[in-house]
């Protein structure tokens, strides 16, 4: 059986687990404030400032299941710490490049070690904690994901304006080096029983299919839907994904083994946390927008502002790992959603006389029904995994949760720009102003002021906020799916013999207990 431990020193673990998940989620979302620096200090074009983004992303979506398979194989904790030292790396390299192009490979080294990293912070949370405290320590990983968002344009912008850019990364450094020494002494070692060959057949589809699909939501995201070429990427990306399910299905020994999706609790645990991410996507490209060119925050001000949604999370994290213990998943996950739904419902009727206090309460509901719902999604995909397949099987749930975020930023991000360029379309402007005005929010208000025309303001800012509210309405039907889906297919409570029962299982290599 596979040795859980006992005792206070098991959380030294998630000690070591959650800076890193703040480290790497950090790094993401603070590079957007630190864009505008980085265009003066390199040189960059909007080229170069678009691929800082892209080059990380793609970079991290290409390794997930391959670092879930070499953790698998040589051993998680090992393949972890090289992943924090390559991270750390990746960081001191962002802050010393003076040069687009050396900026851009460390964003690509960040971006690899952060996939590699991603799906052992999961995988390791079975070898270290049993049924009845896994949900927790999931929760406080989701915890800390949610929190990086926030926390980046409040650390971030305080950084920038105080501070040298290169501190925005190298405050990487000293959060790795805690995960580090958490990483050594605390967590045990663990690896799959059986070493197998490497399939590198799959891992090449796997890592193809999932980088070319994730460029095409980008670049979708960023040129619309219209054009045919980011549907070519996509549908490239589909077959390529194709293919590696097809090779995955004949070869003896695959990459991934298909047989866990016929686990309902893998399957649909997989499925409610994608959906998850694609309804809270919205959220964290289009919010920051209203904050700041409709309520006239700043970068940090609009982070702050998300800090009740972190709330939110916080309470509902902590309740849903007693509910789903006493009533089950199912009714955790569903009440989850439903609160979800309607707290994102309520955010889409924001209107232009609204403020922070609406958004503050709207908000706090999306935190409560997220923190029911994603920590025992996550949880109930991950105590369908035997040891062999924990980090390949990590690796999947964040590949395709990171497909539905791609996903829900390009038809989201499609929904607000379609709402918000259809009333400028309906204005009536002159055309000079009409195609300033439909570039984005800010360059409408930006020339509403130049021209000293308060009657543009308010017309680009009531047509951003009219994209905003559909956009929400569109995560809320995401959300009531997600609702329908946990009621009708996600497994209930199970008995007890039930999860002590049915897997062969390991024990770690060592403890230092």
């Amino acid at each position: 059986m596979q040795a859980q431990f006992g005792g206070r020193r098991r959380w030294w673990v998630l000690a070591g687990l959650v800076p890193v998940t703040l480290a790497l989620n950090f790094d993401a979302t603070v590079l957007t404030l630190a864009l505008p620096t980085l265009a003066d200090s390199l040189r960059a074009s909007t080229s170069d400032l678009q691929w800082f983004s892209t080059g990380y992303l793609l970079a991290f979506a290409a390794v997930m299941i391959p670092g879930g398979m070499l953790g698998d194989r040589f051993g998680r904790k090992r393949v972890l710490a090289a992943a924090l030292i390559v991270f750390a790396v990746g960081s001191g390299a962002c802050a010393a490049a003076t040069t687009t192009a050396s900026f851009l490979a460390a964003r690509l080294l960040l971006g690899l070690a952060a996939g590699f990293a991603t799906p052992l912070t999961l995988s390791v949370l079975p070898t270290v904690f049993g049924e009845e405290d896994r949900n927790k320590a999931v929760a406080a990983v989701t915890a800390a994901t949610m929190l990086a968002y926030p926390l980046g344009p409040i650390l971030g912008g305080w950084i920038l304006s105080t501070f040298w850019w290169g501190w925005v990364f190298l405050l990487n450094l000293p959060i790795v080096a805690l995960a580090l020494l958490c990483v050594t002494f605390f967590l045990p070692e663990s690896r799959a029983p059986d070493r197998h060959g490497v399939d590198w057949p799959g891992v090449a589809s796997a890592s193809g299919g999932l980088t070319i699909v994730s460029y095409g939501l980008i670049e979708a995201g960023a040129h619309g839907w219209t054009r045919p070429r980011p549907l070519a990427e996509i549908a490239l990306g589909a077959a390529v994904l194709t293919v590696f399910v097809l090779w995955e299905r004949r070869v003896s020994e695959p990459l991934l083994d298909l047989g866990l999706f016929r686990s309902p609790r893998f399957t649909w645990g997989t499925t409610l946390a994608t959906v998850i991410s694609f309804a809270l996507i919205g959220i964290f490209f289009s919010e920051p927008l209203y904050f700041q060119e409709i309520l006239g925050t700043d970068a940090m001000g609009s982070g702050v502002r998300l800090l009740p949604m972190i709330a939110g999370l916080l309470v509902g994290a902590g309740a849903g790992a007693k509910l789903a213990e006493f009533l089950g998943a199912r009714v955790c996950v569903s009440l989850g959603f439903a609160i979800l739904a309607g707290g994102l419902a309520v955010g889409a009727g924001t209107s232009l006389g609204d403020g922070t206090g609406f958004a503050a309460t709207w908000l706090s509901a999306v935190g409560l029904g997220t923190g029911l719902a994603m920590p025992t999604t996550i949880d109930a995909a991950l105590g369908a995994l035997a040891p062999a397949d924990a980090g390949v099987g990590s690796g999947t749930v964040q590949a395709l949760r990171m497909v539905g975020s791609s996903f829900g930023a390009a038809i989201l991000g499609s929904v607000v720009n379609a709402g918000y360029r259809g009333r400028i379309d309906a204005a009536g402007l002159p055309p000079d102003v009409e195609s300033v005005a439909r570039n984005s929010v800010a360059a409408g208000t930006d020339l509403a002021r130049q021209l000293h025309a308060p009657d543009l303001v308010a017309l680009v800012r009531a047509a951003y906020v009219h994209g905003l509210d559909l956009s929400l309405l569109a995560s809320a039907a995401a959300a009531v799916i997600g609702t329908v889906l946990a009621l009708a297919f996600l497994p209930g409570r199970r008995p007890r013999a039930a999860i002590e029962g049915g897997r062969a299982e390991t024990a770690p290599e060592s403890s230092p207990w």
